[in-house]
């Protein structure tokens, strides 16, 4: 495994991108918030007992793969977990819920929204920790983001999925309270963490396509969504976003969030995203997470890597190379090699330009 090889810094290559000058290389952020600790060889549950672990485990990633993006990740659970949600924490991967705190829906005005804050969370204190930390350490050669849940799924985090569907055609009026909820404690969060000086990555997969339909996108998830942009900006960060699986028919619809830069997951052709929404925001995505990060061979991760550049290179407002998704904790480090040197690979670019 060879050691990144850049003429640049991050910051010196994202700030020269966007405003059109030569780069060494494209930027490139395969998303590595299952995989990470496993750069250092450790496991999962690691990076959950301390904010210190946390950083090591991004900067790792920094000095091994040259990523364009560090990540603190609060998670799709985290809004769920401060009101009283039961996790259980797994070493080799990702928390997952056990019980949620709402047992019934007419009680959601029960649920209490300071518990999110950071002065009464513990799971926020040590992610916002880790990413002033960062900021302070790393802050003048690659920036920081928090990966947050969007409304859907956080809402999903206190009430059980099975459930919030049903109720949304059974009792619409209490989902939307449990959605004015999970939106206004999004809100309290995403200004918590954009104080610390970081970017906000929405990510919502009970949104996806695959889930809910494109009406339901439009009434349940998009006004809410809407409000966590002018939030979040105004403390002088931006707001990536992102739902899993199909989006093709809500790319546009997404674009009406307000976010800054779209990513959009392996079931969206790159070539749609880029017509869709290319001519508004940078485009990021979208190497397979399962099928070529997990389960193909490097030669296969620099093959579709090479594919995707070729169908988004030239995307009016940029494109920012990376997974569909979050790459899976098994899946070969090499790949995530093959991956970074596939980008180094393509060379020198400009915004905009296709070789």
């Amino acid at each position: 495994m060879t050691k990144r090889k850049d003429q640049m810094t991050s910051n010196e290559r994202l700030g020269a991108y966007f405003e059109g000058k030569e780069v060494d290389r494209l930027p490139a952020m395969p998303m590595i918030d299952s995989v990470g600790p496993r750069l250092m060889g450790k496991n999962y549950g690691f990076k959950r007992l301390s904010a210190e672990n946390q950083v090591q485990v991004q900067k790792a990633a920094y000095e091994m793969l040259g990523l364009d993006g560090l990540s603190i990740e609060y998670g799709l659970h985290g809004i769920g977990q401060a009101c009283g949600t039961v996790l259980a924490d797994n070493e080799k991967s990702a928390s997952h819920i056990v019980e949620h705190v709402l047992k019934d829906l007419k009680d959601v005005d029960n649920l209490d929204p300071a518990c999110v804050l950071r002065k009464n969370d513990p799971w926020i204190e040590l992610c916002c920790t880790a990413c002033e930390m960062l900021v302070e350490q790393m802050g003048d050669v690659v920036g920081t983001s928090a990966s947050l849940t969007g409304p859907m799924t956080a809402a999903a985090s206190i009430y059980p999925i099975p459930l919030l569907l049903k109720a949304t055609r059974k009792q619409p009026d209490l989902v939307h309270k449990l959605l004015r909820f999970s939106t206004d404690a999004l809100i309290a969060v995403s200004e918590e963490f954009a104080k610390c000086g970081v970017d906000i990555f929405i990510c919502d997969p009970v949104a996806s396509g695959d889930i809910i339909s494109e009406k339901m996108y439009r009434e349940l998830v998009l006004p809410y969504t809407k409000e966590l942009a002018p939030a979040i900006q105004k403390h002088g960060v931006a707001m990536g976003y992102h739902i899993c699986g199909n989006t093709n028919k809500i790319t546009e619809a997404m674009l009406e969030s307000g976010c800054d830069m779209l990513s959009v997951d392996v079931k969206v052709p790159l070539l749609r995203a880029k017509e869709l929404a290319g001519g508004k925001v940078p485009i990021i995505g979208n190497v397979d997470p399962i099928n070529t990060m997990m389960l193909g061979t490097p030669d296969e991760v620099r093959e579709e890597v090479t594919r995707n550049i070729a169908d988004c290179a030239d995307s009016p407002n940029g494109y920012i190379v990376s997974t569909g998704c979050d790459i899976p904790v098994d899946a070969p480090i090499e790949n995530i090699y093959a991956f970074m040197d596939a980008v180094r690979e393509y060379g020198p670019t400009r915004l905009g330009e296709k070789k």
